[in-house]
């Protein structure tokens, strides 16, 4: 989907913008925004290219770099840290050689930290992509990350026999 078909879906008014931007981020293969994209919505929307950028920059759902396939955000707030967000943090780093704003070298994941994720009673919790993730164990985020490799790699072994 192009920015002006993004645009047109939502309603060109500032106040769909977090929508726009969220929609444009998705659409891009790399899950982040474009400056090409940000400069073609700042013409459409008649919104200066810096309000775009600082509007973008200001919240942590969206990125001006680029990122994996699945984004995992880990909750670090206190909740989560007192109940060991500090050890899945730990667990993530191993399984997935990488480390905070970090991106695997497949391209499937990059990790993140959050501020809260609002699901403090079932601590530590982690998002991937949409899906809240709680009650963490090093166990089970090992399973959660097969889970989704595998997804990935049957997903990709379908699209190959098509």
């Amino acid at each position: 989907m192009t920015v002006a078909e993004i645009v047109e879906k939502h309603g060109n008014h500032r106040e769909n913008l977090l929508s726009i931007l969220h929609a444009i981020q998705d659409a891009a293969p790399d899950r982040c925004l474009h400056r090409d994209a940000l400069d073609e919505l700042s013409e459409l929307m008649k919104i200066a290219l810096s309000d775009l950028v600082g509007t973008a920059t200001f919240y942590s759902m969206f990125s001006l770099t680029p990122r994996g396939r699945h984004i995992i955000r880990l909750c670090e707030s206190p909740p989560c840290y007192v109940l060991g967000s500090d050890n899945i943090l730990e667990a993530l780093r191993e399984r997935l050689s990488i480390g905070i704003g970090e991106t695997t070298p497949d391209g499937l994941f990059t990790l993140e930290h959050t501020s809260c994720l609002g699901a403090c009673g079932v601590a530590p919790v982690m998002s991937i992509d949409d899906e809240v993730y709680g009650n963490l164990t090093a166990e089970k985020v090992n399973a959660i990350i097969d889970r989704i490799v595998d997804d990935h790699i049957t997903a990709a072994a379908a699209r190959k026999a098509d």
